[in-house]
């Protein structure tokens, strides 16, 4: 969740994908030009921007061919021309709160989110996946304000930052279905006292931080409350599994559980654009 990590991380995917070293000012057209290689998703992402698609849209057609995001997809009907207006207004708006509450939060978005798809299946919620990178898959709550409309952008985002590093420099020593076996599940930060397989339990506690950040700068104290004590434990039962991370994972699983200890805002805020945060092991991925 800084945004030097995160051009240093997606300045590595592109290397690693091109041969090419890019600019800053180059980054978002050189990833997004990586990730539309077909060997890394099937559909090219548009060249600048935020491409908004619905059901019937080709990122839709794709996943539900494929049994992606099933548990948003089911349930999506056809939307009318006022409705996607009305989500491209919200959406719209959020980018707008993101940026007040964080400019490089915004940018943070702005880099890892290419694509998204916006239905009305009723799931209330949203989806990433580390094999589509750059897609955000919605599907808005009838009573969703701006502020969860950003915060469903940013916890996507956040996800996918994390697929990223993890492709460049690898966050577990164990594959993510070895991490399935029942011995190497972890406490659940949002499916509170639920165990979940190491690197799932890993992400949903990683990408609560942002959520209640974004939530206390906005003078509220909802997801604060409910996530305090179930990420402090989460932390706990994450550290046991420590020995299964890589020297990256540690870092990152030392950084959440200081939050976990502290609740500090300031020392969120601090993280996001701080220079501090964003090397690691400067050396070729």
């Amino acid at each position: 969740m800084n945004i030097g990590h995160t051009y240093e991380s997606m300045a590595r995917l592109v290397h690693a994908q091109t041969g090419k070293y890019p600019t800053a000012e180059g980054m978002s057209g050189a990833y997004r030009a990586a990730i539309s290689n077909p060997t890394v998703r099937p559909l090219a992402a548009a060249p600048t921007g935020l491409d908004i698609t619905y059901e019937d849209g080709g990122w839709a057609e794709f996943c539900t061919a494929n049994g992606v995001f099933e548990h948003i997809f089911k349930g999506a009907g056809p939307t009318d021309g006022r409705t996607r207006e009305a989500w491209d207004d919200r959406v719209s708006e959020a980018l707008a709160l993101i940026h007040e509450i964080d400019p490089s939060l915004r940018l943070m978005v702005d880099l890892l989110v290419t694509d998204l798809v916006v239905l009305n299946s009723g799931a209330d919620g949203g989806g990433s996946a580390s094999q589509l990178p750059g897609v955000v898959v919605m599907s808005p709550g009838k009573k969703w304000r701006v502020l969860d409309y950003a915060m469903c952008l940013v916890h996507e985002a956040m996800h996918l930052n994390l697929f990223v590093g993890d492709m460049v420099y690898g966050t577990f020593t164990l594959s993510s279905r070895e991490l399935d076996a029942d011995q190497y599940r972890a406490l659940s930060t949002v499916k509170i006292g639920q165990r979940r397989p190491l690197d799932k339990a890993f992400h949903a506690a990683i990408v609560t931080v942002p959520l209640m950040f974004m939530e206390h700068h906005q003078g509220k104290t909802t997801l604060v409350d409910l996530y305090t004590i179930p990420l402090r434990d989460a932390c706990l039962d994450l550290k046991k599994q420590h020995e299964h991370f890589t020297t990256y994972g540690r870092m990152l699983l030392d950084e959440l559980c200081a939050f976990g200890e502290s609740i500090d805002f300031k020392a969120v805020a601090r993280a996001i654009s701080s220079p501090e945060y964003v090397g690691y092991l400067p050396v070729a991925a």
